[in-house]
């Protein structure tokens, strides 16, 4: 009998699309190669990755970041290599879902932002207001992100997990040796 396959493996590539919680389409990054999956949660680097904004701009990433996505936690990790330090970008965020088109999530607005000095700031508190309004989010989505804040803050303080300088060049030297192999 044939063993099922669950999802990416090491090395694989994948696309990331976030949407709002209308379930419109707002961002994809065309090729995250995975590092890790487990059971909840997915690491990967995006380096000079493609991403194409819901009204057709396209980017490419400046500099490698290792992204994390966990599927109890609403928030997903972008640790940003750069030469003044690791910065980070935290979107809240619904758990991830994977189907073989996408890893997907639905984003909601507020961001943490964390600077290499270790300086913190919430980004789009207005933004996620107006959306929250628009879009009905209601009582138990806004506890559920406010629940999720502190526990990135959290996280940040503690330096757990992708918040950690050793986890982030683990990582990063993991994509370096299978970029040399690929």
């Amino acid at each position: 009998m044939a063993r099922e396959v669950k999802g990416p493996r090491e090395g694989d590539f994948v696309a990331i699309k976030s949407y709002k919680h209308d379930g419109s389409l707002h961002r994809t990054w065309r090729d995250t190669m995975v590092l890790k999956t487990s059971e909840n949660a997915i690491i990967g680097v995006n380096d000079h990755t493609l991403v194409t904004e819901d009204d057709g701009r396209r980017w490419v990433t400046r500099e490698p970041a290792v992204v994390y996505f966990h599927k109890h936690y609403w928030f997903n990790v972008i640790a940003m290599i750069r030469d003044n330090g690791i910065s980070y970008y935290c979107n809240l965020a619904s758990p991830f879902v994977l189907d073989k088109e996408a890893l997907k999530y639905i984003d909601y607005d507020l961001d943490v932002k964390v600077f290499p000095d270790g300086e913190k700031r919430l980004l789009d508190a207005d933004e996620y207001e107006d959306f929250s309004k628009r879009w009905n989010y209601g009582p138990e989505i806004d506890r559920i992100l406010k629940g999720n804040v502190l526990t990135l803050v959290d996280w940040i303080n503690n330096k757990k997990g992708p918040f950690s300088e050793e986890y982030v060049n683990l990582w990063y030297k993991r994509y370096q040796d299978l970029s040399q192999h690929k």
